[in-house]
């Protein structure tokens, strides 16, 4: 049995800042396997801090009970930096005040990195290959500067999660059902993570152009095997999930939610024992260029005309933008429309809108001709 508590020191960006970054580790630590889990990367996203407020709970008692099959490493809480970013009674989260960094975008590409030095030295043995790379990537962390407050933290993350097997990382849209986003190669084995979530919706895409957390240590080892054909290389099974709104941060349903994860690694054999709950039916992977992200052209106000869930038709309204300027200010809507058939996934809990201001996405599976290489909501 071991549970261990963690603290990491991050040196502020002026005069009385430091941050204390805390984690955990519970489970054997000569387990085959390394499981990873962070929530609130952004920082006003919180119900994954609920989610595994509760999960680390349970996983602290299949430890006592020796059913843990695998080493959990826990973020809580990935970015303390975001969660004191608290201007005039409002936390702002998402970004770095200092760098203006969006949280979740820029990470670091392995590829390239590991491709440089790889050289001849894989082999048909895929743990050792295994070893070759994740010896790759250790180095090359231990020598990268962290000088400010935001390298020091993605710093340490970095070097907790690299060598993972599985990567959670647990976020949540304005206001949304529970998604998942994903890499189209890890399908099926994260269409069993989707039941047992209950996702409404998983979306897929090898890049989504961003840099976002999740696809830096997924995408490592899909393109080393591009790279690499006939060579024997794992997977890194790693996805961000969308634990609903900002606003379902309750413990009725996040409790729920742990234990539906909880579930999901019993059912890969990460820990031992049977499901407390049945295997639920979620819908296919949908390709995220099939997913339309209506956005406001003009500031108004929003009157929605759909819900979530809610299945749309190509042109149908679902919005009306009501205009606060001009001859007409108050008088006139403008309908917004969407331009796809599909599932109403998200909405905005902000119905004050400006130009480029994201309202809705709608799930859908015919490919976009707007989507381009760029995929990501921001």
């Amino acid at each position: 049995m071991a549970f261990e508590q963690i603290r990491k020191v991050i040196s502020g960006d002026g005069p009385g800042r430091e941050t204390t970054l805390n984690y955990y580790r519970v489970g054997p630590n000569n387990a085959e396997k390394k499981v990873y889990l962070q929530a609130a990367m952004h920082a006003d996203e919180q119900p994954g801090i609920l989610v595994l407020h509760h999960l680390i709970k349970a996983l602290r008692q299949a430890d006592r009970d020796g059913t843990l099959q695998a080493q959990f490493v826990i973020f809580p809480m990935a970015n303390p930096l975001g969660m004191a970013n608290i201007n005039h009674r409002q936390h702002q989260g998402r970004y770095d005040p200092v760098s203006g960094i969006n949280h979740n975008r820029g990470w670091p590409d392995l590829f390239p990195i590991v491709q440089s030095e790889i050289g001849d030295t894989l082999t048909q043995d895929i743990e050792q290959n295994k070893r070759r790379i994740r010896d790759l990537v250790r180095n090359w962390l231990t020598e990268q500067p962290a000088i400010s407050a935001l390298q020091q933290q993605r710093h340490f993350i970095m070097r907790e999660v690299f060598d993972a097997d599985y990567v959670f990382d647990l976020h949540c849209d304005n206001d949304s059902l529970l998604h998942i986003f994903a890499l189209p190669q890890h399908m099926p084995e994260l269409q069993s993570l989707a039941d047992w979530t209950g996702a409404a919706a998983t979306l897929v895409a090898e890049d989504s152009g961003g840099g976002s957390f999740d696809e830096v240590w997924s995408t490592l080892w899909t393109r080393m095997r591009k790279a690499h054909p006939g060579v024997p290389l794992p997977d890194c099974y790693s996805v961000t999930m969308e634990y609903r709104g900002q606003f379902e941060t309750f413990d009725e349903i996040n409790e729920d939610d742990a234990e539906r994860l909880f579930c999901y690694f019993q059912s890969r054999g990460l820990i031992q024992g049977l499901p407390s709950r049945k295997r639920a039916v979620s819908p296919p992977p949908s390709d995220l260029t099939a997913t339309q992200v209506v956005r406001a052209k003009q500031p108004g106000l929003l009157a929605y005309k759909v819900a979530l869930g809610d299945i749309v038709k190509k042109g149908q309204t679902i919005a009306d933008l009501i205009t606060i300027e001009g001859d007409d200010a108050f008088q006139i809507r403008t309908p917004i429309i969407a331009n796809t058939d599909g599932l109403v996934l998200s909405r905005s809990i902000n119905k004050y809108v400006w130009p480029t201001k994201s309202i809705a996405k709608i799930v859908g599976t015919e490919t976009l001709e707007d989507r381009d290489k760029y995929l990501l909501e921001d």
